[in-house]
């Protein structure tokens, strides 16, 4: 019998709390493997800003491709691109929206984009140490450009189902992450600009998909570092970058 279907019988992966013999939380890298199967997000740092391009596929062709989001605003510099169980990705979001709002209030200047990542990833390491839930299913990008003085700082931020989470210069998250980062790894470049960017990760999304591609199953967004303010790219705008 293999290791992991010996501790499927044993029971290991019937609670997140359960620790298996060789030290594993089964729920948590089920939930690892969930986002795997989620469609892809990129997220691209920019000499200019930060890029947010992602994948809604759409199932039925009778949906109406705007109701799927996939790229989300939570504040006016920040962004979040999901993979994964979507509808757990809103609660998380919603939650950094509402923080974003609170600090704004609270101190009268925008939350950094590093705090809100801490607390999101706080609240997904709780879902892994707590009986009776789940661990959140889905992986998160967070992309936001942040005051610094005169300027602005662009940033991107990975948070995965254990509450991990890690700062990059560009990372794709779902289904086709692997063959993504690889291309990412040899055609990303520090000087990159936004414009560029989108249009890379457009490029990687067509290739990955082939056949499948279409421009209304992109969503995407970016930040510049110009006015710090996000924008979602339209399905105009998109077809430009095909």
């Amino acid at each position: 019998m293999q290791p992991q279907m010996s501790h499927q019988a044993m029971g290991y992966d019937r609670a997140s709390t359960m620790f298996s013999p060789d030290g594993r939380l089964l729920q948590v890298e089920y939930a690892k493997k969930t986002v795997k199967q989620g469609t892809n997000a990129i997220g691209i740092v920019c000499s200019d800003g930060v890029v947010l391009v992602a994948d809604k596929r759409i199932s039925e062709k009778l949906i109406v491709p705007d109701s799927v989001e996939k790229v989300f605003q939570v504040d006016e510099h920040v962004g979040a691109a999901a993979s994964g169980i979507i509808s757990d990705a809103r609660v998380l979001i919603e939650r950094a929206q509402v923080l974003a709002q609170q600090h704004k209030v609270t101190f009268d200047t925008p939350i950094d984009v590093q705090s809100l990542v801490k607390d999101i990833c706080n609240m997904k390491q709780q879902f892994t140490q707590y009986g009776g839930a789940r661990p959140f299913g889905v992986s998160i990008l967070f992309g936001s450009v942040d005051k610094d003085g005169n300027g602005g700082i662009p940033k991107l931020f990975l948070t995965d189902p254990t509450g991990i989470f890690f700062e990059y210069k560009a990372t794709a998250i779902g289904e086709n992450e692997t063959e993504i980062n690889e291309m990412l790894e040899s055609d990303y470049k520090d000087n990159i600009s936004v414009d560029d960017g989108i249009r890379l990760a457009i490029k990687m999304l067509k290739k990955v998909l082939g056949k499948e591609f279409e421009i209304r199953r992109i969503d995407g967004a970016y930040i510049s570092v110009q006015d710090m303010k996000f924008i979602r790219l339209t399905k105009d705008k998109l077809s430009k970058y095909k």
